[in-house]
């Protein structure tokens, strides 16, 4: 019997090909699991992912799907469905997000930012939930951020829809229990692609305001998954963590 926690479970993450959802591939992958690493754009990065985790012995994947749009989550389902096995673990993790004063913020990029941010969420819950309920088992992860609690004045459409995730995650888990569990990760600043091509001073103040006085490696927001797709948390469910370092 293994004892790596996540064994003959498929897990699916999306936009797993970099940053805090490659970290939750490795981990998933290094608990015995077969991962589906989606990706919208990032071919490239999404196999370099794969090979990674298929080093540590179990089937990996990766998927291109856009996941605003419902026939692209259809697909992308069908085909973990089918390679791997029906989804047992998700972590809605693709997401994007940019920085502007409100007087460029227009209503085409409020809308865009809801699409991926809060339907993808909603349509990759959507899609995997009844065959969950049906075999009484599945945990969900949703990431937000810790902008959904802190003033983001030049964030608004990224902040508000990451406020969002929270509620969909509280109602959600009401929904679906008592056989599916979902929870939220609501990570601080973290060391990615995204955070290193942000402004150096504001990352600088960001850090000074942090009671840890540094900036996140993606494999810590990646523990905090771990715990919430595990028995580990076996009484929690409809819960955010909020993993930034003590700012919050």
């Amino acid at each position: 019997m293994s004892d790596k926690l996540f064994t003959r479970r498929t897990a699916l993450v999306t936009g797993g090909a970099r940053g805090i959802g490659r970290a939750v591939c490795e981990m998933l992958a290094a608990e015995g699991a077969r991962v589906a690493v989606n990706y919208q754009r990032q071919a490239t990065a999404a196999e370099d992912t794969v090979r990674l985790l298929e080093k540590s012995g179990v089937k990996a994947i990766a998927v291109q799907a856009d996941v605003s749009k419902p026939e692209d989550v259809g697909r992308m389902v069908e085909t973990v469905r089918r390679e791997l096995g029906p989804v047992d673990l998700l972590v809605n993790n693709a997401g994007i997000a940019e920085s502007k004063p409100h007087t460029a913020l227009t209503f085409s990029r409020w809308r865009e930012m809801f699409a991926v941010n809060v339907d993808g969420p909603f349509l990759t819950t959507w899609a995997v939930k009844d065959e969950m309920i049906a075999r009484q088992f599945g945990r969900i992860v949703n990431v937000s951020s810790l902008a959904a609690k802190v003033l983001k004045p030049e964030m608004i459409d990224y902040a508000t829809t990451k406020a969002t995730v929270i509620a969909l995650t509280r109602h959600t888990a009401a929904a679906l229990a008592p056989h599916v569990r979902v929870n939220c990760v609501a990570p601080g600043l973290t060391d990615t692609e995204m955070a290193r091509d942000a402004n150096a001073n504001l990352n600088a103040q960001i850090i000074a305001m942090t009671l840890l006085q540094r900036i996140a490696q993606p494999s810590e927001i990646a523990q905090v998954v771990r715990f919430l797709l595990s028995e580990e948390s076996s009484f929690v469910t409809g819960q955010t963590i909020f993993a930034c370092g003590g700012r919050a």
